[in-house]
């Protein structure tokens, strides 16, 4: 019973030792927030009405010079749109490295069967394949 109490008495200590410091945590948080707002300047808020209704009005109204919009040229390679060329460029290399992981047996040091013996783990996993195991009494 002894054992016990101090198992309970270490269990709450801890917990409590944890959630407190979480708590600790979270209010310095909560103070850095507040003391790291950028201030807002006065200049900003004062600013007339009529000002920036003329100044809206002003950017709004088309000059008398303006040059009409013009879609920009697509760039090309080779008489392909460049971002084709990108994503054959893409598509190619991502081929080339799921063949790269598939090639282990085209790339061999040794012929499959030419050496006297097998590795361990190849030899118990064809002995594994060819006897197969059989519960005793049946």
């Amino acid at each position: 019973m002894e054992n016990l109490n101090w198992g309970l008495q270490m269990t709450v200590l801890g917990m409590g030792l944890v959630f407190s410091l979480l708590a600790l945590l979270w209010l310095l948080l909560t103070v850095v927030l507040k003391l790291d707002k950028e201030p807002v300047e006065e200049e900003t808020k004062a600013a007339p009405a009529q000002e920036t209704a003329a100044a809206a009005e002003g950017a709004a109204a088309p000059a008398d010079d303006a040059v009409p919009a013009q879609a920009p040229e697509r760039p090309m390679v080779n008489g392909l749109p460049a971002d084709l060329v990108a994503a054959i460029l893409v598509a190619t290399h991502k081929h080339r490295q799921t063949m790269r992981r598939q090639a282990a047996p085209l790339v061999r040091a040794v012929w499959p069967g030419s050496q006297m013996f097998a590795s361990r783990w190849l030899a118990t996993g064809r002995a594994r394949q060819t006897n197969n195991w059989q519960p005793r009494g049946r």
